[in-house]
């Protein structure tokens, strides 16, 4: 009874939105005005100490085990709980009880792999046709996913106003497509870095599709140990991955990469207010050894390192779009991935999906770019910002 009485408690401070409980034991209650608009049904009851010591994980797990099961939208409901002051799925706690994450050249492989190495099969089925896994650039109402992507691409290339036949250097380089733009679109000579094996055999496989020899090359190379100085570098969605410890060493990396005067565009999520960079469900089941870095840290490691900032902008709204899109589509396809991969990783990775989309609608993280440049600088870049949103930005041979 005291138990039931803790978890009303928590229930009825914990959503900004009206929501009804199935209790483990048939009993249905109401937290709200109005009627419903999340259905939550508890099959087993949970140690409520466990559920707010570190929630993510005890209820993603639940999730995941059909111990909860909800009716709605798990988007709609963790934009909710996000949104509320003082709700439990905001608790931070569980951050003293992580154990230390190494982020070794063998750890930071192993971790990447573990996720990107799933199988290009598996996202080929929800990602768009560029196997684009980041944030697009929605630059009208009706582009496709497809266009977006492209567009994120040709948005951060453009950012450099890059000269034709100089050097780019892309860290984190997935499966290509901003290198083969770089190379096909603004005359660059590419090179990418990536800890995955399957992106590396598909950029490799690309490369000589279309005709890139000389003009792409791709490395399985941890960042750490990739050599020579570029004109310019570009890095999106990689500094999550670094690990707190390394966010300097990362940034400085950066810095000794460019030539004296080179551009960097750096892409990645971070936070706009203190608190947790790691997630333990997260951490657990989808990104081992990630971090998200607060907009302080990174502008911190980015003076440190002697790094110029000429642009910030932030892209949360659409991350949030970008990963509705990912989950429409990968809707259209979880009968395929319960066939091949079981029904507790589908539901694990609807999960991941809908809560990732839900923090971004609701501000709990952001994504941003950092346009960067290497002393000396003043020069090379034009006075305002139009020349991004123009055609006349695109270098062509």
């Amino acid at each position: 009874m005291l138990e039931k009485t803790m978890y009303r408690r928590l229930f009825s401070h914990a959503f900004d939105i009206t929501i009804q409980v199935t209790y483990w034991d048939g009993k249905t209650e109401t937290y709200g005005d109005g009627d419903p608009v999340i259905k939550v049904r508890l099959n087993k009851e949970i140690p409520l100490k466990a559920m707010t010591d570190k929630p993510t994980l005890v209820l993603g797990e639940a999730y995941m085990n059909k111990d909860i099961e909800i009716d709605g939208s798990i988007q709609e409901l963790v934009a909710s709980a996000y949104r509320k002051a003082g709700s439990f799925l905001k608790n931070n706690s569980f951050l003293k009880h992580l154990p230390k994450v190494s982020h070794s050249e063998k750890s930071s492989q192993k971790d990447i792999q573990s996720h990107y190495d799933i199988g290009n099969d598996f996202y080929e089925l929800w990602l768009d046709k560029t196997l684009t896994y980041s944030c697009a650039y929605f630059e009208h109402d009706d582009d496709t996913l497809t266009q977006a992507q492209l567009n994120k691409d040709r948005h951060i290339l453009r950012k450099l106003a890059p000269k034709a036949g100089q050097s780019l250097l892309d860290i984190g380089s997935g499966w290509g497509t901003l290198l083969f733009m770089a190379a096909e679109e603004f005359d660059l000579k590419a090179t990418g870095i990536t800890l995955s094996q399957e992106q590396y055999d598909y950029t490799k496989e690309q490369i000589k599709a279309r005709h890139l020899e000389g003009k792409v090359d791709i490395l399985l190379e941890d960042y750490r140990e990739v050599k020579g100085q570029y004109d310019y570098v570009t890095s999106v969605g990689m500094f999550e991955h670094v690990g707190k410890e390394n966010l300097g060493l990362y940034f400085q990396k950066v810095h000794d990469f460019l030539v004296p005067g080179g551009r960097a565009l750096i892409h990645g999520i971070t936070g706009q207010h203190q608190g947790a960079g790691v997630d333990p469900w997260i951490t657990k089941y989808i990104f081992p050894g990630g971090y998200i870095p607060n907009v302080a840290e990174n502008l911190t490691h980015i003076m440190d390192a002697q790094l110029q900032f000429s642009d910030i902008e932030p892209l949360r709204r659409h991350y949030q779009k970008t990963l509705e899109c990912w989950y429409h589509n990968y809707e259209q396809v979880r009968s395929q991935v319960i066939a091949k991969y079981g029904e507790t990783f589908d539901r694990m990775w609807s999960l991941y999906l809908q809560a990732c989309a839900a923090s971004f609608e609701a501000g709990n993280i952001d994504v941003m770019q950092y346009l960067l440049v290497k002393a000396p600088s003043g020069t090379g870049l034009p006075m305002t910002r139009d020349y991004v949103y123009t055609d006349q930005a695109k270098v062509k041979a």
